[in-house]
């Protein structure tokens, strides 16, 4: 095996620098900035299906097919963006970014993984207002949600064989599980308990992939020859507060400084900036607190709508919180003031939509290093390695809950009681509303990835395509 030079070590094995990837990087000289723009944009365009989804798409194509980071480079990058507040998906794909192109690489991935989302939901929305009817579009995304739905179970089988390999491993990611799916434990709480659970009973990380003959398999493909510098400085940390906090909250405040506390605009910033800070746990904890602050507080539009902007949301790509620029679209469409509504709207889907997702930048550029620098700190490894195991427990339930939303029609709430007198409800499928059509799709969506190795993109247009097919002959 040839090293990072073209020579061989002396005892004609892989050197250090070749098996370890904890103190090599990526060289940003090997993956031109032009293809690497054209993969964010292919992953933009492939992330329907919400959180799940989307780190599927994600680790499908720049671990799987690109091989241009480790599987344990981007779970570490995943574990991190879990605990930060917002989009996670959106978080990961700049910190993957920022791993291959620095700054450059994570502004470009960041903003190219909301743009087709962001442009999609506006033009629904305009719809929306203008026919309140998108039948024809949404027979056409019920073949890519059943897609999407096969890519998911595809991308969570490959995470539970890779990483739920000990007895240990798979206790967490099932203790994860029942506390999202049964109790409803917060995020948050799941991912901190995994934590803890790593340092207290000295849960060790797995660490036996650095000495199997396969080792390379885990490794990063495009390797430079120099250790990573990252600057850790307290100058780097003000330019990045400064810089990347004026790009978040100049506007902010520039609107409350020219129209006033009481304008839509403002109170869109204002409330869209807090979840911003606050809203833990990715778009799907934080949506039944949006819909009561939006519905019954604000009163910017009704529950039904709000449930028509989450099914849209559900079938563009991007971030499953681009349901806050249908809001934002919404609200401002009916509190126009002297503009035109339409105009109006956009403005308010733009408000919504910059509030929510320029945050991200500053989370990541700030905190990116330091995680970088942290890889081989043994207690973080610990630690980390509880959280992944935990993740895949909680993306099992968002892939239920996904699965569930997309296989059956109706849903019913069982309600579950413990000894200690406390109640759950679990949403249960009704099985008579299964719809045969679309669980066909997913069967055949998923051999065709599986099995045949056919790319993404031609299997979800397929299944685009006999969704509009099937949603024209009245069968959907």
């Amino acid at each position: 095996m040839v090293n990072s030079y073209g020579r061989r070590g002396s005892t004609g094995r892989p050197t250090t620098v070749e098996k370890f990837d904890d103190s090599i990087v990526l060289n940003a000289r090997a993956i031109p900035f032009a293809m690497a723009v054209r993969v964010w944009l292919k992953i933009s365009l492939l992330s329907f299906g919400g959180p799940a989804g989307q780190i599927a798409v994600m680790h499908r194509i720049v671990v799987a097919e690109m091989k241009w980071v480790s599987e344990r480079r981007f779970l570490h990058a995943l574990n991190f963006c879990m605990l930060l507040p917002g989009p996670e998906a959106q978080q990961l794909t700049i910190y993957l970014g920022w791993l291959l192109h620095r700054v450059r690489g994570g502004v470009v991935a960041g903003v190219l993984f909301v743009l087709p989302g962001a442009i999609s939901m506006l033009a629904l929305s305009m719809i929306y207002v203008t026919y309140q009817n998108a039948a024809v579009l949404e027979c056409v995304f019920v073949g890519i949600k059943a897609t999407v739905l096969a890519i998911v179970l595809s991308a969570l089988f490959r995470l539970g064989q890779r990483l739920l390999n000990r007895p240990v491993m798979l206790a967490i990611a099932v203790g994860a599980f029942v506390c999202s799916f049964i109790l409803s434990v917060p995020f948050p709480m799941v991912i901190l308990l995994a934590g803890l659970a790593g340092i207290i009973f000295r849960i060790s990380p797995d660490q036996g992939d650095a000495s199997r003959p396969d080792d390379r398999k885990d490794s990063d493909r495009v390797l430079a020859a120099s250790p990573m510098s990252h600057d850790l400085s307290a100058g780097r940390i003000f330019r990045v507060l400064a810089i990347c906090g004026a790009i978040w909250l100049v506007p902010v405040i520039a609107l409350h400084t020219l129209l006033g506390g009481g304008h839509i605009y403002v109170q869109q910033s204002l409330f869209f900036s807090q979840m911003a800070v606050v809203t833990f746990g990715g778009a799907y904890a934080v949506l039944s607190y949006m819909a009561e602050q939006t519905v019954d507080h604000y009163g910017w539009l009704n529950g039904g709508e709000m449930l028509d902007g989450l099914g849209l949301a559900e079938t563009t790509p991007g971030p499953l919180i681009m349901v806050t620029q249908f809001v934002g679209f919404i609200a401002a469409y009916r509190n126009p003031g002297t503009l035109d509504p339409m105009l109006a709207g956009t403005l308010g889907a733009l408000v919504a939509s910059w509030v929510t997702f320029a945050p991200c930048f500053l989370w990541i550029f700030l905190g990116a290093p330091h995680i970088e620098r942290l890889r081989g700190n043994a207690v973080l490894a610990r630690v980390l390695s509880c959280i992944t195991a935990a993740v895949v427990g909680v993306i099992f339930n968002l892939t239920i809950w996904f699965g569930v939303q997309v296989l059956f029609t109706e849903l019913r709430h069982v309600p579950i009681n413990f000894s200690a007198g406390r109640t759950a409800a679990v949403a249960l499928p009704v099985l008579e509303s299964f719809d045969p059509l679309v669980g066909a799709m997913m069967v055949a969506a998923l051999l065709a990835i599986t099995v045949f190795r056919v790319g993404m993109i031609k299997v979800m247009l397929c299944s685009a395509a006999f969704g509009l097919a099937t949603g024209m002959d009245g069968l959907i």
